[in-house]
């Protein structure tokens, strides 16, 4: 990374959105990484972001707790696991599309959904007789945690 584009990276960071919506474009990868992690960047230009060749762009978007959920549910289709992973681990993800993705083929994307805060309990229990003993330990852990919040606030 040349000396000009570590500037323009460190810019996109904390920058306007207007900004931010022009740095979107911009040529260099980095660029973009840290423009798709802005929190405070337009939901038209996460939206640009998200159809990104770069699967690294992509994933940041799915991370990005500003991306719009129509974008979110866009990328859980995404070719590339990580970018699912990223997309279920997503605070931000709507429980329909944390369901959806509750039966992805990728282990790692159903371990992130059984983590998810967002990802109803009866999703949980499906996922606690997943095959995968990850899977299926991650959920037991999340529902229980659950549960016990529940006894501990009521």
């Amino acid at each position: 990374m040349t000396r000009e584009e570590r500037i323009r990276a460190a810019f996109a960071a904390s920058t306007p959105p207007e900004v931010l919506a022009e740095l979107s474009r911009d040529e260099d990868w980095s660029v973009k990484i840290e423009v798709a992690h802005n929190t405070s960047t337009p939901p038209e230009a996460l939206a640009e972001l998200s159809r990104d060749g770069d699967w690294v762009v992509r994933v940041r978007v799915a991370r990005n707790t500003s991306t719009p959920p129509e974008v979110l549910a866009e990328l859980s289709r995404d070719g590339n696991s990580t970018v699912r992973r990223n997309v279920a681990y997503n605070p931000s993800t709507p429980p329909e599309i944390l369901v959806e993705l509750s039966s992805d083929r990728d282990d790692g994307v159903k371990w992130n959904v059984a983590w998810n805060t967002s990802t109803p309990p009866e999703i949980l229990l499906i996922l606690m007789v997943d095959d995968e003993k990850d899977v299926r330990e991650r959920a037991e852990r999340a529902l229980s945690k659950r549960v016990q919040n529940t006894h501990q606030s009521g």
